[in-house]
């Protein structure tokens, strides 16, 4: 399409920034300028010792943890992942996930992943939803790092209540055995566990137990958020 047609169109279907609902300029994508400048970034991938690595001390046998941004129910940017995963909004999981890989790729911290995993939706569920959000994530960093995703190996074979009212036990109750590994494809392997945020950090304990159980694996953990 010219260039012409694009800017007719623009003045009846503009694009608006997905944070503040403001018009974009042309050489925004997505989120405006202020908001991009604004996103409350962790910057977890700069140190050893971080918010997302220090959660899974004592629970889990992890290499590293990285989340992208910081938020809260107060937040604006909090309206990012309810788009992302539950209004089909897959550019933004797509997008974010490249700022996420280059910041892995910036990190001294994180050399080398074989695999790139994204947790793993029900099947049910994925029928009802029709994409999972974690899966787009995970083809942003993709993009970025040139990795190969992986969406076989570890399986959700139980499907469960959602976890958004549960406290921490019921979180963990909810989720502690419903993940299982289908091959020993992982096996001396460095995988990178993607999620789209982590709150009390249940679902992804729970990948990682399952994935410690069956194979000798190297886990890193990246999520666009932590709460």
């Amino acid at each position: 399409m010219l260039p012409i047609f694009n800017d007719i169109i623009s003045l009846f279907y503009p694009n608006y920034c997905y944070v503040c609902g403001t018009p974009l300029t042309k050489i925004e994508k997505l989120f405006c300028t202020d908001c991009l400048f604004n996103l409350p970034l962790t910057n977890n991938h700069l140190y050893i010792e971080n918010a997302t690595t220090e959660l899974f001390y004592g629970r889990a046998n992890i290499n590293y943890g990285t989340s992208l941004f910081t938020y809260n129910k107060a937040s604006k940017y909090k309206n990012l992942l309810y788009e992302l995963k539950y209004d089909d909004k897959t550019e933004i999981g797509f997008e974010l996930g490249r700022f996420l890989g280059i910041a892995i790729k910036e990190s001294p911290y994180i050399k080398y992943v074989d695999y790139i995993v994204p947790v793993p939706l029900h099947p049910k569920k994925m029928r009802i939803r029709g994409y999972n959000q974690s899966t787009w994530i995970a083809k942003g960093i993709a993009d970025i790092l040139k990795v190969k995703i992986d969406e076989k190996t570890l399986i959700r074979n139980t499907h469960t209540k959602t976890q958004t009212k549960k406290n921490r036990i019921e979180r963990w109750e909810n989720v502690k055995s419903v993940f299982d590994i289908k091959s020993e494809l992982f096996e001396g392997k460095h995988i990178l566990l993607v999620d789209d945020v982590i709150t009390t950090g249940a679902t992804i304990e729970a990948c990682i137990n399952a994935i410690n159980n069956s194979c000798n694996t190297k886990i890193t953990i990246a999520t666009l958020a932590i709460a």
